[in-house]
């Protein structure tokens, strides 16, 4: 198929910035960064370089807050040093033509006190523990269980929403193209957007308008700093990773969808499969298409997309665009791969977090295969 009849290929405007292609990079917990600090540092910056061909960059998940941590070696976006280190990847991704969005992070319950500030509980809409879920706080400490974190006080959603809005701040300084709002995955904005996480009988709970409160002010301060057409938000409506489900995922997310139509965000980036756990059997159509009537801008699809299938559901209207994960950790020239119809290289999920140079860096490109053969 040539790149003119090729939808992946059919250049596409989101917000203000031009992609070239519809081959998104998802965002990609790597656990990387420089310590002390979680500072991004000149490999991080060569890894992302490498995947610039992508129509767009969607940074690995970055905590906003000292209180938003909640895996150890995960980048943060809250110190001057951190900014720095965040100014050398946004350097080198538009050097080599790039464009890459910071998606904006607070774990909220999936955390432990050895990550706290001040060793204290992880905080939640609720005092829930997610039942299963599990970190990492050190090299050598393996998976660790979850505590029960500490329900948020109603007075301290001011602060939450000051510290996305902070974050929001510090990715302009570093350099970013724009921010995605991170509500997926069981973190903090999923948790308070979802009923089987957030059993507050206060304005911040209950009926679908009240859990969707705290998210929504966070995204409107978010779109303070930046402006709509540079805002997206991720979403997982049936993910059941970290102990997630939602009553009634159409519902809810239905009516998240029309807010953020609303609000005029540029996207919605939707986890439709997700390889960490999802109640759905297959894509959750009827969720997509709540979410597809409600929201009227761009609609990203993520989860276990082969080249061929976003192809076609691209062609039927199901998504505008594509966020691939894997596949992109273990092929940075995956457009080109995609334009070519060549072989992939495989992924060592062995390598995917923590760790050196090795199945991060070193995955060759077709030009660097050819070069040797």
């Amino acid at each position: 198929m040539s790149s003119h009849h090729d939808p992946l290929f059919h250049p596409v405007h989101l917000g203000d910035l031009a992609l070239p292609n519809r081959v998104l990079m998802s965002p990609l917990t790597r656990s990387r960064s420089s310590q002390p600090g979680d500072i991004p540092n000149d490999m991080n910056a060569h890894y992302y370089q490498q995947r610039a061909s992508a129509g767009l960059i969607l940074s690995e998940a970055t905590q906003v807050s000292p209180q938003g941590k909640g895996y150890a070696f995960t980048p943060g976006l809250h110190s001057p040093e951190q900014i720095d280190g965040w100014k050398k990847v946004t350097g080198a991704v538009h050097k080599a033509g790039g464009r890459i969005h910071a998606q904006l992070w607070h774990v909220g319950r999936i955390s432990h006190p050895e990550l706290q500030p001040n060793g204290q509980q992880p905080v939640a809409p609720s005092a829930i523990r997610p039942e299963g879920a599990k970190t990492f706080i050190s090299a050598d400490s393996g998976m660790v269980d979850i505590p029960e974190p500490r329900a948020l006080e109603s007075g301290e959603m001011a602060d939450i929403v000051e510290q996305y809005r902070q974050g929001a701040l510090n990715a302009k300084s570093a350099g970013f193209d724009g921010v995605e709002v991170h509500a997926a995955n069981g973190y903090l904005l999923d948790q308070f957007i979802k009923s089987g996480s957030n059993q507050r009988t206060d304005e911040y709970g209950g009926a679908v308008e009240n859990r969707l409160r705290l998210p929504l002010m966070v995204i409107k301060a978010v779109i303070e700093v930046w402006g709509q057409d540079k805002v997206g938000v991720r979403v997982s409506p049936t993910g059941s990773f970290n102990a997630m489900a939602d009553d009634n995922p159409v519902e809810t997310f239905g009516a998240f969808a029309r807010q953020l139509n609303d609000l005029g965000v540029a996207y919605i980036e939707v986890v439709e499969d997700s390889f960490q756990g999802n109640h759905a059997n297959g894509r959750p159509e009827e969720v997509i298409d709540a979410i597809r009537h409600g929201f009227k801008g761009t609609y990203i699809a993520n989860g276990a997309y082969t080249a061929e299938e976003a192809r076609t559901r691209i062609s039927q209207g199901r998504c505008d665009l594509v966020t691939f994960g894997r596949p992109f950790i273990a092929n940075p020239d995956l457009p080109e791969r995609f334009r070519q119809n060549a072989p992939l290289n495989e992924w060592d999920d062995s390598t995917f977090y923590g760790g050196d140079e090795q199945g991060y860096i070193d995955y060759p490109t077709l030009n660097e295969l050819e070069a040797k053969a």
